[in-house]
Formats: C-alpha cells, structure tokens, sequence
C-alpha cells in the first residue's frame, strides 16, 4: 500500500519553496530511475537534461507560460528526445548491449536487423514522435521516485518547445525537447491545489473487463 499512498500524497504542485533545494543525492536518485525506466527495444531515445542555471531557468520561464515552478524549484529536468532513428544510433545500443552482456546472440542480431529496416525509412517526424512516447514513460517513473523521497515534482508540456531547444542547444545534438519536470518543495502558503481532494474518475468509470 505504501505505493498507493505515496501516489495519494503527490499532486502538481503550483507553489515551491524558493529557499528550498532538493540535496544533489536525491536527485541523482530521481535521474537514476528515469535512466532505468524501460523503453522501447531498450533503445532509450531520449535524453534527460539537469538545469539548475538560475539565468538558464528564468529564461525557459519565459517560454514557459511563466509558470513559476521552473523558477522556485532547485532543478529543472528536461527530457529531450531523439529527432529520429539513424542507423548509427540504432547500432550503437545494440552494440553496446553486446559489449555490457559480454556476448552476442543471433535472435538479437536478427531483431538488429528488422529495426534496421524498418527504422529509419519511416522519416524524422514519425520517429521523433515514436521516441517522444518514450520519454513519458521515464517522466512518470522519474514523477514516482520524487514522491516516493517526498519531493514534488509538477509535469509540464506549456512550452514553446523551438524555444527551448534552441536556448539548451539540443538541435545541434540531435535532441528536441519534449516535457520538463521542475523538482522542489511544496510551499502550502500560496498554492491553491495543495489541501484539495485528488480528483480521479471513479474506477467502474475507468476500468472495464474482457473476460
């Protein structure tokens, strides 16, 4: 239960704490669990970005709805995604799989391969969006190691993402950006959402049964 509690206890925070910084260890640990979160072919297309710049983050502010979150948290974690599937990016995972299992096994080669084939020929944009999906994968296991250290996190998509990459540079390393997840502390004075009810659909609404 301490999973659905943990869940019950962490919101999209609207209010951090400016003078609060959340301790390099913890988040070392959030980024950690991003980076172990599974992926697609285990291609992990995607990138995790740390900014903790004050000048950089008031920047993105800016681009950002101004919501102040990108501001009053201690780091602003950018996921950033692949632009496309190449064939040396694809290579080098598998490659590099090889190398850290020490051998090689002909059903991966053979899936290698398909990827191969059938990869790169889609074009940039269906594969950007094919990566972006990844990185919500990671965002939500990263959203979970927060709360689960009691640390808040607030999701967002209301960016102007041409803006972003082009002030972190990720074009020119092949990344676009995709969702930032500002981590801080709650201040509770000023935050409209903190003592509101969770509000989920009930689960006859959300679950439904194929027997």
């Amino acid at each position: 239960m301490k999973l659905l509690d943990t869940l019950n206890w962490r919101y999209a925070t609207k209010k951090m704490d400016p003078s609060r910084a959340v301790p390099q260890a913890q988040v070392d640990a959030i980024v950690e669990a991003a980076r172990l979160a599974p992926t697609s072919s285990g291609l992990q297309p995607f990138e995790v970005i740390v900014v903790t710049s004050p000048e950089v983050r008031a920047r993105i502010r800016e681009i950002a709805w101004n919501q102040a979150q990108v501001t009053e948290g201690s780091h602003l974690l950018v996921f950033a995604a692949w632009d496309d599937y190449t064939t040396e990016r694809i290579n080098h995972m598998f490659d590099y799989t090889n190398e850290v299992r020490g051998f090689r096994n002909e059903g991966w080669e053979n899936y290698r391969q398909m990827l191969l084939k059938n990869y790169p020929p889609r074009g940039a944009e269906v594969n950007f969006q094919h990566a972006a999906r990844q990185t919500y994968i990671a965002l939500g296991v990263a959203m979970l190691a927060a709360a689960e250290q009691g640390v808040d996190s607030t999701p967002m998509e209301g960016f102007d993402p041409a803006k972003l990459d082009e002030i972190l540079g990720l074009r020119a390393r092949g990344l676009r950006s995709v969702t930032v997840l500002p981590l801080g502390y709650r201040q509770e004075e000023g935050d409209w959402l903190v003592n509101l009810p969770k509000v989920r659909r009930p689960l006859e609404q959300f679950v439904s049964e194929v027997k």
